[in-house]
């Protein structure tokens, strides 16, 4: 008798769970809305030392009195057949906050297709005065999922860590409601669609406002095509050669062409 009670048991949890997943829905393709937001005082508090501070002490109190702390920028990934386009919403603000507002970690510098069945990446990027056109493999990345879950514009997601670049920490958040493995900018490889990603010690966050299902038409879905082509090595190697006598001054702007 309490084999078959047991057995009964697991019959209606089966049936429950082929039912659920009957009935789940998945989102294929369609639209996602992001902001990206940027705490502009502790990024630029990291710039001031003992060999500045006598200068940019003054300019970042000055600058923390007139500019709000964080700085919104708005962009689209579009999605379908496996392939993703993140698109940068051009920043319309003119009051960018002396030259700070020029830093290329508070901009949005790539437009990126990602083919993720293929494992290429095309993206154009817009370094200083001149646009390149990367093509190369899609960055792997180690991710280390966790237990830890929160909503994000209306899905549940799942909480992955990384390191990238060597040495930038990254959090991640993905649904796998929405089973494809892009996200914002160049960030990919989770059983999922990232809605969530955040940079720490950057003091950086993209988060997915607003999710549209739909089948996008085929001029949504172009790869960019302008700039100077590129792998990611030769990019590397141009950047540290433009940049050489900068000092630390380079470093953000390396890892922030570099994402």
């Amino acid at each position: 008798m309490k084999k078959l009670i047991l057995y009964t048991i697991a019959l209606l949890v089966l049936s429950a769970n082929l039912a659920f997943a009957q009935n789940a829905h998945f989102t294929t393709s369609g639209t996602i809305e992001f902001e990206k937001t940027i705490n502009m005082y502790a990024l630029f508090r990291k710039d001031i030392n003992k060999d500045n501070e006598s200068f940019l002490q003054p300019a970042y109190e000055q600058y923390i009195k007139n500019q709000p702390q964080f700085k919104k920028l708005k962009s689209t990934l579009t999605f379908a057949d496996n392939k993703t386009l993140f698109t940068p919403i051009e920043d319309e603000s003119t009051n960018n906050g002396s030259f700070w507002g020029d830093d290329a970690m508070v901009k949005q510098n790539n437009t990126t297709f990602a083919d993720l069945v293929a494992g290429t990446l095309i993206s154009q990027k817009e370094v200083f005065e001149t646009t390149f056109l990367l093509k190369d493999s899609i960055r792997k990345i180690k991710w280390k999922i966790t237990d830890e879950t929160r909503e994000i514009a209306g899905y549940t997601c799942r909480r992955a860590n990384a390191l990238v670049l060597d040495s930038v920490y990254v959090v991640a958040f993905y649904t796998d409601e929405i089973p494809v493995s892009g996200g914002p900018e160049a960030f990919t490889g989770l059983p999922g669609m990232i809605l969530g990603l955040a940079m720490p010690h950057e003091n950086i966050t993209w988060f997915a406002t607003k999710v549209t299902e739909s089948y996008p038409d085929a001029k949504a879905m172009t790869p960019p095509k302008k700039g100077k082509a590129v792998d990611y090595k030769q990019l590397v190697e141009t950047l540290h050669k433009a940049m050489k006598d900068w000092g630390t001054w380079a470093n953000a702007s390396l890892k922030a062409f570099s994402l």
